[in-house]
């Protein structure tokens, strides 16, 4: 079994080749279960053109594919940087157990990235957010609610 410093450098290196390959931001991350790296993952924003492609959810998809499962019970997350609301959301979806960081939001503002007025952005009520938010046709929609909510064969996640 390794080290937890041994998972956070290979998160690193992740970082570092991305950064060296163009794909995206200085982030990587792996997942790692029972002892062994199950997912990996860099930042692929710009190779992609995907603005979701965070290191985060890159790993997080790898891993939901090795172990060919949407829940990643058990499995904990190694991140070169503390997760954006995005990812941390992803972690949180995909039942992550435990998360280690290295950078914080506030190095990541230091150098251009925004995560820390995302989760400012997150607190306010809707009305007072900067992008324009509008409830529309909810009679309509609430109706695949309540399809979902009487399957009976459904899965839970």
């Amino acid at each position: 079994m390794d080290s937890k410093e041994y998972y956070m450098q290979c998160a690193i290196d992740l970082a570092e080749n991305g950064i060296k390959q163009n794909e995206g931001g200085p982030f990587g991350a792996i997942i790692v279960k029972n002892g062994k790296i199950v997912g990996k993952g860099n930042n692929r924003v710009i190779s992609t053109n995907d603005p979701t492609a965070h290191a985060e959810i890159v790993a997080i998809r790898d891993a939901c594919t090795n172990l060919e499962s949407f829940d990643l019970s058990g499995c904990e997350i190694y991140t070169s940087c503390e997760p954006c609301p995005m990812c941390l959301s992803a972690i949180y979806w995909a039942n992550i157990s435990k998360i280690y960081y290295g950078n914080t939001r506030k190095d990541a503002a230091n150098i251009g990235f925004r995560d820390d007025f995302l989760f400012e952005e997150i607190k306010k009520i809707i009305e007072n957010r900067k992008i324009p938010t509008e409830n529309l046709l909810r009679e309509q929609t609430i109706k695949t609610f309540k399809s979902w909510q009487q399957k009976k064969d459904k899965t839970r996640y």
